[in-house]
């Protein structure tokens, strides 16, 4: 069964001060103080996030996919290295670097990998420069995005040139959450990734729904991380609302959000069989694609383990999942990516004979 990881993600191991680089700070550099593990800090010295090897390192992501059996990883960017905050020229500048390590990380391994760009969102023209040389240059099939735009929403009409340029050009998009609503009062117990982030992921789907987005740009493939956040659960009050108040969600005459429903995409980061029982339910196995957030803590590091053990998931539900699904959104074909089994290898003995 072929099993491609749709939301992992990478880093280059090093890069030169940013701040010597644009002239001003608030960009992430890495401190390596011990080998093998990194911390993640602020220019001014604030501690972030410390990460081990596996986040920047190659040969160490392969020997964890070989472990769990994932033939194929998805890697975009970490989110707090978009910089939508920074000089737009600054921006793509450094996201021109991000793009190209990941772009050399998938040509040295073309068939483990898969990359998904990164662009500077705080200059929609820029944005979709970017976007266009990932596209014809780099040859990736997508790129990740956050959920908001330096507070603005996805739905803001500066951003519909953006939307279109990717209908146009068949780039997915990939929204995760970063910059999380509620921020100052999410600081104690890890609230800000445990309940921020799927309240911000909601947030993004249901602008873009009430927004009109969908609507302006049918064909746009976008899919949301960490399961579409509260929105599958919570969709049956978002379309109550509509009916309830329309003079307030309903100001951009679109349809009831139960409709869209369908037309986006979500990984399967539940960590519960039954909450991943209910996607099914609600969106279809044809709009869940296996992922895992790896390397870090939040993530499914298990791999997928959980859908595995699901008894009451067909084998053909479960390719689906696995792999299916995120091969249709990306526009690619699984004959890429299939590699042979043990059995159909030459013998090491006999292979020059």
């Amino acid at each position: 069964m072929l099993k491609i990881d749709c939301h992992a993600h990478i880093l280059p191991e090093r890069w030169p001060s940013l701040q010597e680089r644009y002239g001003y700070g608030g960009f992430i550099e890495l401190d390596h103080q011990v080998p093998g593990k990194a911390r993640m800090m602020r220019d001014d010295g604030t501690f972030f996030r410390e990460i081990e090897q596996n986040t920047w390192d190659p040969i160490s992501i392969l020997a964890d996919m070989d472990a769990h059996d994932v033939d194929t990883m998805v890697l975009c960017t970490v989110p707090v290295l978009f910089s939508y905050w920074a000089e737009p020229a600054d921006a793509l500048d450094w996201s021109r670097f991000l793009n190209d390590h990941l772009a050399e990380v998938v040509r040295n391994h073309p068939q483990r990998f898969i990359g998904l760009g990164t662009v500077p969102m705080q200059d929609v023209e820029l944005a979709i420069q970017e976007m266009k040389r990932c596209k014809e240059e780099l040859g990736m099939p997508g790129i990740e995005i956050g959920t908001n735009v330096n507070g603005r929403n996805l739905d803001d009409p500066l951003l519909f040139p953006f939307w279109k340029a990717a209908q146009d050009m068949g780039m997915a998009v990939f929204v995760h959450p970063w910059e999380m609503m509620g921020a100052e009062r999410t600081q104690s117990y890890f609230l800000q990734w445990l309940v921020g982030m799927p309240a911000e992921t909601t947030l993004a789907i249901a602008s873009m729904l009430f927004g009109g987005v969908s609507d302006a740009f049918p064909k746009l493939r976008v899919m949301f991380a960490h399961a579409g956040g509260t929105f599958p659960f919570t969709v049956g009050r978002i379309s109550h609302g509509y009916y309830a108040r329309p003079d307030l969600c309903n100001v951009n005459n679109v349809s009831d959000p139960t409709k869209y429903v369908g037309q986006f995409w979500v990984d399967s980061i539940t960590h519960n069989a039954d909450a991943l029982r209910f996607l099914l339910a609600l969106l279809g196995p044809d709009r869940i694609a296996y992922g895992t957030d790896y390397p870090f803590p939040l993530g499914d590091l298990e791999h997928g383990k959980f859908i595995e053990d699901m008894v009451d998931l067909s084998p053909a539900v479960k390719q689906q999942l696995f792999s299916t699904t995120v091969l249709d959104f990306l526009g690619l074909n699984a004959e890429a990516f299939l590699r042979p089994s043990p059995k159909e290898l030459p013998d090491q003995d006999t292979v020059f004979e």
